[in-house]
């Protein structure tokens, strides 16, 4: 039996693109400038996001930004309810963590499991000086003590909603989308 589902657009391109600007700002603030940090994005889109922010921060190309890539599926706590062969992302974290500020990226704060897989990931990479969140859209629903130091935009979800965060780099277009009535 299928619900029907009901979309609106909560952020549209420009709201976005706003939103990844004054982030940006807010991330150089965060990491009392650019000597020091590293944005690590979590598989899938948090890496676009994480690239976004890079470009903006370093005035163009992003290039002077070091960046990583998470993938936290083995560290999440309900793998077992994934299925049996849960499919893993890449995670490319090539730089030195240790004594940096580390800005974990992400599209969606919902619960926090993603999140503390995320810092549960990162200590295999060394030992960060601070470790910070950006996130796009904060949904609430928290599960866990963990709350973003970065947000894009804040959103209030009621059971039975969801948040689609949709980038140009893997869905075609820009776009926030609330969902309502969805069984997912």
């Amino acid at each position: 039996m299928s619900v029907a589902e009901e979309r609106n657009t909560l952020l549209d391109a420009r709201d976005i693109t706003r939103a990844i600007q004054r982030m940006a700002t807010e991330v150089v603030d965060f990491a009392g400038g650019t000597d020091r940090l590293v944005l690590v994005g979590i598989q899938r889109r948090g890496v676009d996001l994480a690239r976004r922010l890079a470009t903006h921060i370093g005035g163009g190309d992003g290039a002077a930004i070091p960046r990583g890539e998470l993938d936290i599926t083995l560290y999440r706590d309900d793998l077992q309810t994934i299925g049996p062969a849960p499919v893993v992302g890449k995670t490319d974290i090539s730089m030195e963590l240790t004594d940096r500020c580390v800005m974990i990226v992400d599209d969606v704060l919902y619960t926090g499991r993603t999140v503390r897989a995320a810092l549960a990931v990162l200590t295999d990479f060394g030992r960060p000086s601070r470790i910070g969140l950006c996130v796009l859209i904060d949904r609430g629903g928290r599960e866990l003590p963990i709350q973003a130091d970065i947000v894009g935009s804040a959103v209030d979800t009621k059971p039975g909603e969801r948040v689609d965060v949709l980038l140009e780099e893997r869905d075609g277009s820009d776009a926030v989308v609330l969902v309502r009535g969805s069984e997912k």
